[in-house]
């Protein structure tokens, strides 16, 4: 797997293996579902919409592996077609680093462009992605055989 700047990374280790899967929303029906549920968090650099995958969706039996389903939207107010694709990439290249690894599976995820996300530091973005999903009881909490958390998690060092 490469990662910016060009690092490779091995599939062996843990992490890499628990990767969910991430697809798009495409379909002006996904977005407003998402938004028709009204759980949002609002942070500087993004305003991120959460709401559950629908079991069955385009008329199968059998429920879909969970996966991460992204959204990315920008609207006009942000600015002209310019600011507003280079909104869109810098939202997407965050997603692309936070959501395979810390969005929970089986949720429909739209990440929408504001006017303070053009000028943000990169990092900032990141944290305000990884908070917004923790704020929306979203992100992911990984788990040992036993069914524990994690031991590397904050919550087990507060000794």
């Amino acid at each position: 797997m490469s990662l910016p700047g060009g690092h490779i990374t091995s599939l062996a280790s843990g992490k890499a293996a628990s990767l969910a899967s991430v697809q798009r929303l495409k379909r002006r029906r996904e977005f407003l579902r998402v938004a028709g549920v009204r759980r949002k968090w609002v942070a500087p650099g993004l305003i991120l919409q959460a709401a559950p995958t629908l079991l069955i969706e385009d008329g199968c039996d059998r429920p879909p592996e969970p996966v991460v389903r992204i959204g990315f939207t920008v609207t006009r107010k942000v600015g002209n077609s310019v600011v507003r694709n280079r909104v869109r990439r810098r939202l997407r290249a965050a997603a692309d680093l936070v959501m395979g690894i810390s969005a929970r599976a089986g949720y429909d995820y739209v990440l929408i462009g504001r006017g303070g996300t053009i000028g943000r530091a990169f990092p900032d973005l990141l944290n305000d992605l990884r908070t917004a999903l923790r704020k929306l009881g979203a992100l992911r909490v990984e788990t040992d055989a036993g069914g524990r958390a994690d031991a590397g998690s904050k919550e087990d060092n507060r000794a």
